[in-house]
């Protein structure tokens, strides 16, 4: 059976194309002390508030984007330098599928520094000097701090404000990660590490976080491993190098982390047991990249091979077989969540070189009859188990909506969702008649928010912490709109062309033609109520 529907010729013909991703410079700065009753190391971390647009909800180090203000700020506001951070340098072997084309800006970034003094000062009211973490008298500099978050207060007026000399010599460079290539907006973030004796004074709370405290590296990656905590892969490397090796001992590693790269790409393991490879596929903008995941913790499966680009598949292959040396992961089969091209492309390559089989639901099965071979039909609520230390449960969930045959896998134990196409971490995902139903879609939105997900893994974009709260917003989102129909409905307009512009006013008109499918989708809802 073929596929003729309006998003999928888009998608093949690549008629519309999303800019390259903006790359920001961004600092955290990772306090550490060692506790004064039994020696033991302790970090302070946070956790962001789930509103933030940027991984709200997980669990981070101070820290944040580069503002105008820091580029702007007078010379010589922040005497010193951090120790280890030279000019021109390129530290973190970044491999180049992370880096994406073309050079990333050098090391030398105009107001890095100004923004990691100013990120601390505003996220735990510590101002850096030469003799370490200082906060003047409160609650004066608590509510100038406060000024300074909302950009009401520069940093030299806060420094001049309290008498205080910035100086950022005790700061130690630690490193540098690259958001993988999967979002509109990527940072290139440097860490530096700060030590914090427990006679200075101690971090107050934030705006920007619900939580907060000091912990042991080793016990914050027992709570990510046992699934307490959501954090990205470079707190994690950061976390682990100081657990096994600590702040002095442990800089080389922090400084060229090449110990957590897979072949040409950087390890990005949001949740136990769940690499994520972000290529390049022909897709949706906002979208450039479909993510493909390697699941389980020894016989694994990979999910929504997707790219059709012959390199791309070649550094994934490369990727695999150093997880299977490295890691003891193994590929045992290629899972499907649907069929569409921008999650297929490289199923056919992939499989006859890794030999192995792929599995997807009937109605996948169909619609890629010709194209390859899908050997086992997975059905609703099966259970694959996959033997490793420890062994991992994936459910199957029939999924329908965006596609027909679509599948979404949960991992209960972690309360982890392979979503697939069921939602989107950079857009809205197209709900495309007759292939899509909007009843169908709405009915898997709300069955999978009631298995109440801490993190959902779509196909396009990062991770989602706060699963069931994403899910439960997109589903109102859905919900708004079919109001707005209901409205042009009343008015008089009776067909998604009458109606686009009124119901989709926030979308450039270049892609009404795919919102008019969405509009029918809703439509061919209303009329069956």
């Amino acid at each position: 059976m073929g596929d003729d529907s309006l998003y999928n010729t888009w998608v093949a013909s690549g008629r519309l194309t999303a800019p390259p991703p903006k790359i920001l410079a961004s600092a955290a700065v990772v306090l550490w002390r060692h506790r004064r009753r039994d020696g033991e190391l302790e970090v302070y971390w946070v956790r962001r508030d789930p509103a933030m647009p940027f991984m709200g909800g997980w669990w981070a180090f101070p820290g944040g984007g580069v503002a105008k203000l820091d580029i702007q700020a007078p010379p010589g506001l922040v005497a010193g330098a951090p120790r280890g951070l030279s000019p021109g340098q390129i530290s973190g072997d970044l491999p180049e599928s992370v880096q994406g084309p073309g050079s990333l800006p050098p090391d030398e970034i105009p107001g890095l520094v100004v923004a990691a003094v100013r990120e601390l000062a505003e996220e735990v009211g510590l101002l850096v000097t030469a003799a370490g973490a200082v906060r003047p008298a409160e609650p004066e500099f608590d509510a100038a701090r406060r000024n300074l978050g909302a950009k009401e207060l520069s940093l030299a007026g806060l420094a001049e404000r309290f008498g205080v000399t910035l100086d950022a010599s005790p700061l130690v460079f630690a490193g540098r990660w690259l958001t993988p290539p999967f979002a509109p907006v990527r940072f290139d973030n440097r860490f530096f590490l700060l030590e914090h004796p427990e006679s200075a004074p101690e971090p107050l709370d934030s705006s920007e976080a619900i939580a907060a405290e000091w912990v042991r590296p080793a016990d914050a990656l027992e709570r990510w491993f046992s699934g307490d905590v959501v954090a990205a892969p470079p707190i994690l490397h950061v976390l682990r190098v100081l657990a096994e090796d600590g702040p002095e001992a442990g800089l080389p590693r922090l400084l060229a982390p090449a110990e957590v790269n897979l072949g040409p790409f950087r390890q990005v393991e949001f949740r136990p047991g769940v690499i994520l490879f972000p290529l390049p596929t022909p897709t949706l903008p906002p979208a450039t990249h479909t993510n493909t995941y390697l699941v389980g913790f020894g016989d694994c499966v990979l999910v929504d091979p997707g790219t059709p680009h012959g390199p791309e598949l070649e550094a994934l292959e490369a990727a695999l077989l150093e997880a299977r040396e490295r890691l003891g992961r193994r590929v045992t089969a290629i899972l499907l969540t649907h069929h569409h091209p921008d999650h297929v492309g490289g199923v056919a390559p992939l499989a006859a070189r890794l030999g192995v089989p792929v599995w997807a639901h009937r109605a996948t099965a169909e619609r890629l009859a010709g194209r390859f071979k899908v050997d086992r039909e997975l059905t609703d609520g099966e259970v694959l188990e996959l033997p490793g230390a420890p062994t991992m449960r994936l459910e199957v969930l029939f999924t329908p909506g965006h596609a027909r045959g679509h599948l979404a896998f949960w991992d209960a134990e972690r309360r982890s969702l392979l979503a697939g196409d069921l939602l989107s971490a950079v857009s809205t995902i197209v709900i495309d008649p007759p292939e899509g139903d909007m009843d169908d879609y709405l009915a898997s939105l709300e069955r999978v928010a009631a298995l109440d997900p801490l993190v959902l893994f779509p196909g396009h974009g990062p991770t989602l912490a706060q699963g069931r709260v994403k899910i439960e917003e997109l589903i109102r989102h859905r919900l708004d709109r079919e109001g707005r129909i209901r409205a042009a409905l009343a008015a008089g307009k009776a067909s998604p062309q009458d109606m686009v512009a009124e119901v989709y006013d926030d979308v450039p008109p270049e892609v009404w033609p795919l919102a008019c499918r969405q509009i029918q989708a809703h439509l061919n809802r209303l009329a069956r109520a």
